[in-house]
């Protein structure tokens, strides 16, 4: 992320790129682009006029689901707002996709350090959009003990806000994740047997798979 930062001026504006890029049918108001990408509301609404000024994205109107109310009288209604949107006639949309999709957006020293504040990890696998991969059933595999849940989903938006799109991740104690394993569980199979990369591994010998492409 810092170097693509220095690229592109900030991490504010790398993060804002990622969020419409990786979610092109999306819309958004300034306030869903500050909470997605972690960024301040005054980046928000600096980025987003550049952005429109060079044609990236465009404004748009939508309606976009709420609730009214507390208690048994809460209901959600549909109200129409204003944002904004990926604009596909963006003339170099397709070679700054690809640019962004190939550049990794976080490098392994970083990942550990997200993750590392939730506990004691035993091995964190990540696939799927970390190696290209979109056809993966997840991106993160973590095996850990004394895990701190809300700590962890911390961690985990913070990686999401990096990259810009939502992540589909797993998490098991250690002794959990052995019996899956011995057990050729699915989920566990469908990681190990296609493409991946490992960044933690303090399992000592387990039937792992070799890893692939370097985050």
């Amino acid at each position: 992320m810092e170097i693509l930062s220095k690229l592109f001026g900030s991490a504010a504006r790398v993060k804002i790129i990622r969020l419409f890029l990786f979610n092109e049918e999306e819309c958004f108001e300034n306030k869903d682009v500050a909470m997605r990408a972690r960024v301040t509301p005054g980046s928000v609404r600096s980025e987003l006029g550049m952005m429109e000024r060079v044609g990236l994205i465009k404004k748009v109107s939508f309606y976009k689901e709420i609730e009214r109310g507390s208690g048994e009288s809460k209901k959600i209604v549909k109200k129409r707002v204003r944002g904004f949107k990926l604009n596909p006639k963006f003339k170099y949309l397709q070679a700054l996709r690809s640019f962004l999709i190939n550049a990794a957006p976080l490098q392994q020293n970083e990942i550990i350090k997200k993750l590392g504040v939730a506990g004691s990890l035993k091995l964190v696998i990540v696939s799927g959009v970390f190696i290209q991969d979109l056809d993966s059933r997840i991106d993160i595999l973590v095996v850990g003990d004394n895990i701190k849940m809300t700590k962890l989903e911390t961690a985990i938006k913070g990686i999401e806000a990096d990259i810009g799109r939502e992540l589909r991740y797993a998490i098991f104690p250690t002794n959990e994740f052995k019996y899956r394993l011995n057990a050729y569980d699915k989920l566990i199979r469908d990681v190990l047997d296609y493409p991946h990369q490992t960044v933690v591994d303090r399992l000592g010998e387990w039937q792992g798979t070799e890893t692939v492409k370097a985050v």
